[in-house]
């Protein structure tokens, strides 16, 4: 039973009270079947300690787990990793980081720095000359 996909199991060799994802009661199988995929091919592309990694950002943040997977597995698909090896816990953070910088650098440039807005007081006037501070 080592290193099957629920597909490949059989109902009889399952623990009682538990289902197959692609079975009844089991969910969507369009989506467990694309889940399966992704994850046998970070199990190609990345080294044990870089899947490791991944799983340990998965615990604390889901949606950003989800964003390097998915980011991991287009690359892969693309042919932009690297050729003759796999994705090292070092090259795994670099690759982690570099998404940050560019999710920080677009994020940058939709807000152009702080923009601070005084509200005026009644007692506030555009004349320079004017001494309104006396008055308080």
């Amino acid at each position: 039973m080592d290193n099957l996909t629920p597909a490949q199991l059989d109902a009889s060799e399952l623990p009682e009270g538990f289902t197959a994802a692609g079975g009844p009661g089991g969910g969507g199988g369009a989506i467990d079947e694309k889940t399966l995929r992704e994850e046998a091919i970070l199990e190609q592309v990345l080294t044990g300690e870089a899947l490791d990694r991944v799983k340990r950002i998965k615990l604390v943040k889901p949606d950003k787990a989800r964003r390097v997977q998915t980011s991991i597995v287009n690359s892969a698909m693309q042919g932009k990793l690297m050729a003759g090896g796999r994705m090292t816990e070092g090259k795994l953070i670099e690759f982690i980081e570099r998404m940050d910088r560019m999710d920080a650098s677009a994020s940058s440039t939709s807000t152009s720095g702080i923009q601070i807005q005084r509200k005026k007081i009644s007692m506030d006037s555009d004349s320079e000359s004017d001494n309104d501070d006396d008055l308080l």
